[in-house]
């Protein structure tokens, strides 16, 4: 009989291998892989990156050589059984000889999900899947939305006080120019820490130029982790009034030719265009849908995800935030709060526009998780399901 105990140890053993694939795998899924011989011994590993091509399982199997034939592979998901830019997976676990086959979910793609699993249990495969299944879907949520939507998960994160506001009135703000906030942080240095976790675990940042005009940030993953490709700073930008002298375009100048800044705009200002593409900066104009010029939300994810990007979080102010939400793009939210009280009429709020006219049309946000960050905390939770339709 199998031991039970075991299995789920070496499950949390190939999620924990999965997540060293943050920000090299995508837009593949991170997929991690552990191998245990006919005595229970590990004897192959393996973690999926972009760039090394071969899937984990591959890499676990080569690790393994012929110590694999009659053991166990443990894996958050489902083996690919499909050509891609590999051949599948399924072919070279059967060819290995592995006797049993531990996943932790299907594969969320619709094409492909639950044709790995068939192909092994036809090849005489023990197949069991489920264990630790809610990790796994929340480890892969960005794969399943846009491998079933082409579009990037969206994640509406901000930072305010317990009354809700994400800066003091603009009358009392400071501009400091070293991306600092005009009116200072709101949370704490362990909690902005976080923040750049978060941006490590995305392929894009999205802002209103306001927050350009505000705050001047450079908008980058400080986290120290490596990332297979830059991450993506996304402004919206109707007008175009993105300063050419601004921090984040004078970083794209002094990385020439790194194309991580996109703008979207609705604006016919070929002599800025022209002036920002000089510098680096990729300009994208897109139909507005809205009465004021602004970009269409729907639109612009479309794009992204055309571009292979599978998460965006938005850090953008009050507008950025009631427009994500008015268009119902948001997956989920990252909300993090300090024990301060700003109160006043003038104090930013975290989304500014007409806003929801009824309790029961509000948005609603479930699955929630609560972080603590020394004196601060955050609310994690979902608009949608990534699995979802």
């Amino acid at each position: 009989m199998p031991d039970h105990s075991a299995d789920e140890q070496l499950l949390r053993q190939a999620l924990d291998l999965a997540r060293q694939g943050v920000g090299l795998a995508s837009p593949n899924p991170l997929v991690g892989v552990v191998i245990v011989d006919t005595h229970g011994a590990v004897v192959g590993t393996g973690t999926h990156t972009y760039e090394g091509v071969t899937h984990a399982e591959v890499r676990a199997l080569t690790q393994a050589s012929n110590k694999a034939k009659g053991g166990t592979l443990y894996i958050n998901l489902e083996p690919c059984s499909h050509h891609g830019r590999t051949p599948p997976c399924t072919e070279a676990v059967i060819a290995a000889g592995i006797r049993r086959v531990v996943a932790s979910m299907p594969d969320p793609n619709p094409l492909v999900c639950g044709q790995g699993f068939e192909r092994l249990r036809a090849a005489g495969v023990q197949v069991e899947v489920g264990g630790r299944e809610g990790q796994a879907r929340r480890l892969n949520e960005t794969f399943a939305r846009y491998i079933r939507h082409g579009t990037p998960l969206v994640t509406l994160k901000a930072a305010m006080t317990l009354d809700g506001k994400i800066a003091p009135p603009p009358a009392d703000a400071l501009q400091r120019g070293d991306g600092t906030p005009p009116g200072g942080w709101i949370t704490s240095d362990v909690a902005r820490a976080h923040v750049q976790e978060l941006r490590h675990q995305h392929d894009a940042l999205l802002v209103g130029v306001g927050t350009i005009l505000a705050d001047d940030p450079l908008l980058t993953d400080r986290s120290g982790r490596q990332r297979r490709r830059p991450l993506l700073r996304v402004i919206l930008d109707s007008r175009l009034r993105l300063p050419l002298d601004s921090r984040l375009v004078q970083s794209v100048t002094n990385a020439a030719g790194s194309q991580d800044v996109l703008v979207f705009c609705s604006s016919d200002d070929e002599n800025k265009r022209t002036q920002l593409q000089e510098r680096g900066v990729r300009v994208e104009k897109l139909p507005s849908a809205l009465p004021d010029g602004r970009p269409d939300m729907p639109a612009i994810l479309r794009k992204l995800g055309q571009l292979e990007i599978t998460s965006v979080m938005i850090e953008g102010g009050a507008t950025v935030n009631w427009t994500a939400l008015a268009a119902g793009v948001v997956d989920k939210v990252f909300l993090y709060y300090a024990p301060k009280i700003l109160a006043g009429t003038g104090s930013i709020p975290f989304a500014a526009g007409a806003g929801f006219p009824r309790i029961s049309e509000a948005a609603q946000v479930k699955s929630l998780h609560l972080h603590r960050f020394g004196e601060d905390f955050a609310v994690e939770g979902y608009l949608r399901d990534p699995y979802g339709e």
